[in-house]
């Protein structure tokens, strides 16, 4: 291991799921520490089951990182995005 590398890393996985609307969508955040001492919050989205996107947004602090990574999770809710049953998230 880096020294002063974090080893703690957060993930929450979302899912949205309407069958009305033919809509199955997932949405993954985590927040993890880069090999040069800075956090990323990683996030991918797409229809569940197939491939989608991927972003990574790169912070110098983790208080940073924590608050992008919240903010997002503030956001998906308000869209009707859940946390998926047997995911959990993990310090």
């Amino acid at each position: 291991m880096i020294p002063g590398m974090n080893r703690m890393s957060f993930h929450l996985h979302c899912q949205r799921i309407d069958a009305s609307r033919n809509m199955a969508r997932y949405y993954t955040l985590a927040i993890e520490p880069t090999l040069f001492g800075e956090t990323a919050v990683v996030r991918s989205w797409g229809r569940i089951g197939k491939c989608g996107g991927e972003r990574t947004d790169v912070f110098g602090t983790e208080q940073e990182a924590v608050a992008h990574f919240l903010d997002l999770a503030r956001r998906k809710d308000r869209k009707g995005y859940r946390p998926a049953r047997g995911c959990v998230c993990r310090p």
